[in-house]
């Protein structure tokens, strides 16, 4: 009969107010890495509280909401189709008010609404082009998660990196490329930005705008990120690196082996968990058992944070202090930011799965809406003569590229062939920051900081 282990503890978890989570306190580690520095407190994203047993640890995830919707499924089966009919939930319940930004002034917010009406005005002029027949291919969108993309992406500096996922459109806009820009590439129009090579949002830019393409494989975008932030920590510079992946895409296992070594390596990613309720047709919470997907940060030992992913301002301020404290080489934060897919996965999919009560639930909470009437009701910082001059302004706007957009023609049948094989000097990688250190004869791996020595560009063949 083996022998009972004395030192060992009854694992225990326990939920307070729903953001609260208790565990069995494990050996202080030897050398004592998981303890605050003397006269410093704990972060309170992973605040520590030992109860008087001593055996339970206490972490905390930041909750920014202003309210904590919550609803219950059930699978029903008609004949051969199967749907989802709505269980439980207040459905009655008002949208709350935006919370005021600890960091935005007037400008920033006025213009992170305009960017928030450019993403909206541009899918749909893109859905109207796919519907005549001038779109190659499908359509995705971000319609009820524009908050998301553009808030978050506006916190972000010039040496940060983003990448982004289908529905972050609005991150791309914000980062620099114009509506027309991702109207051709939808259109596969040869001044598209792959000279129409692909469609969707297959694209990035790394020469200036410090965009990553995204990846069609979920998760993947996660280890490439954590990457860029290494590479700027071994020229001396520490940068945030902000991605996404859905509430489905983070049950992926690249997404936690990525995710993992940013942790361990202490690298500025911020993970932006999109929770819009659905993977493709699967509710949430029939694919994942924690109730708040930033549980899942207490794993990886780093802050986990919580937002209303339709509140722009909530969006921002929490994105705002994960970039800081990425800047500052503290390592990477989780972010859940709870929403709805106001479509189907793509253009093709009627999304007739979702209660209809649902749909209507989440379009009082249109973050469009909400933060249109912050900015002209709650806060006076437009009028309504300047709200409409600037919604007629981004109109004007969208309709000069959409013209551009249909107008551009097509890619030749001759330029199908070049940029397939690497051509000379295509692939020079030069450092951005500062030349990395040469490797030490006999050094293995680490963490680095401060100014490298000179190493020559490295080139590949």
């Amino acid at each position: 009969m083996p022998k009972k282990n004395k030192g060992a503890s009854t694992p225990r978890i326990s939920r307070t107010n729903g953001r609260t989570v208790s565990q069995t306190k494990p050996r202080a580690p030897v050398n004592g890495k998981n303890q605050p520095p003397a006269g410093q407190s704990a972060n309170p994203s992973t605040a520590q509280r030992t109860t008087p047993s001593g055996d339970l640890r206490t972490y905390t995830i930041r909750d920014y909401r202003l309210e904590k919707p919550s609803f219950k499924l059930r699978q029903v089966r008609v004949a051969d189709e199967v749907r989802y009919e709505l269980e439980s939930g207040d459905l009655a319940a008002p949208a709350p008010p935006i919370r005021d930004s600890k960091y935005l002034k007037r400008e920033q917010c006025v213009e992170i609404y305009r960017w928030m009406l450019l993403n909206r005005r541009m899918e749909t002029a893109l859905e109207n082009l796919y519907k005549q027949g001038k779109v190659v291919g499908g359509v995705y969108f971000g319609l009820g998660q524009e908050a998301c993309s553009c808030a978050s992406a506006y916190a972000l500096g010039k040496d940060d990196w983003l990448g982004p996922m289908i529905r972050n459109q609005g991150a791309l806009l914000v980062r620099g490329f114009a509506p027309a820009d991702i109207m051709m590439q939808y259109m596969a129009k040869s001044g598209s930005p792959t000279k129409g090579r692909d469609t969707t949002s297959h694209f990035g830019d790394i020469e200036k705008r410090n965009v990553v393409a995204p990846i069609s494989m979920l998760g993947d975008l996660i280890p490439v990120l954590a990457g860029v932030a290494l590479g700027a920590r071994l020229q001396g510079k520490h940068v945030a690196v902000m991605t996404y992946i859905g509430d489905g895409g983070q049950s992926t296992g690249v997404t936690y082996e990525g995710l993992n070594f940013a942790a361990v390596q202490d690298l500025g990613l911020v993970l932006m968990v999109e929770n819009n309720l659905w993977a493709y047709s699967t509710p949430a919470d029939m694919q994942f058992r924690v109730k708040d997907l930033a549980e899942r940060a207490i794993g990886y030992g780093i802050p986990g944070v919580i937002i209303d992913g339709t509140d722009a301002c909530q969006v921002y301020d929490a994105c705002h202090e994960a970039c800081e404290r990425a800047r500052r080489g503290e390592g990477p934060t989780l972010i859940e930011a709870k929403m709805m897919r106001m479509k189907g996965h793509a253009i093709h999919d009627g999304a007739d799965y979702v209660p209809k009560p649902l749909f209507e639930y989440w379009k009082k909470r249109d973050p469009i809406v909400r933060l249109e009437d912050y900015l002209v009701k709650k806060k006076k910082w437009l009028t309504p003569a300047e709200n409409e001059t600037l919604i007629a302004g981004v109109e004007r706007q969208l309709e000069e590229n959409r013209e551009l957009a249909v107008n551009s023609p097509m890619p030749t049948p001759e330029s199908a062939v070049g940029g397939v094989y690497c051509e000379a000097g295509c692939h020079e990688i030069k450092p951005r920051y500062a030349m990395p250190e040469s490797t030490q004869p006999g050094a293995r791996g680490g963490k680095s900081g401060g100014p490298k020595r000179s190493e020559a560009a490295v080139h590949l063949k």
